[in-house]
């Protein structure tokens, strides 16, 4: 059984509870370090790490309109807009390929 856990915040030194729920989830996903951030330091970490990530000019296959990706497009593979991929996600339930 998990008990909530202090634990001091490695970037701004507040201390925040790895609550027993998480503990939980953390041991579900085989992650085994305890978090060294509190929320509110993951979440700027976060949206920082997307602020700075390379984007790769693009055309989407579906409407021709050019877009930017977080990868690199490779020749002869669907590249989608972030309309025609919202739209592509809700026409098409996920398949698991074997």
């Amino acid at each position: 059984m998990y008990e909530d856990e202090k634990l001091i915040c490695e970037d701004c030194g507040a201390e925040f509870i790895f609550t027993a729920g998480e503990q939980e989830f953390y041991a579900e996903k085989g992650l085994v370090n305890k978090p060294k951030r509190c929320p509110e330091c993951r979440k700027v970490r976060r949206q920082n790490h997307r602020k700075h990530r390379k984007m790769y000019d693009a055309v989407c296959t579906k409407c021709g309109a050019q877009t930017q990706v977080p990868f690199k497009p490779v020749p002869g593979r669907e590249v989608y807009c972030k309309d025609c991929f919202a739209t592509k996600a809700q026409e098409t339930p996920e398949t698991v390929e074997e």
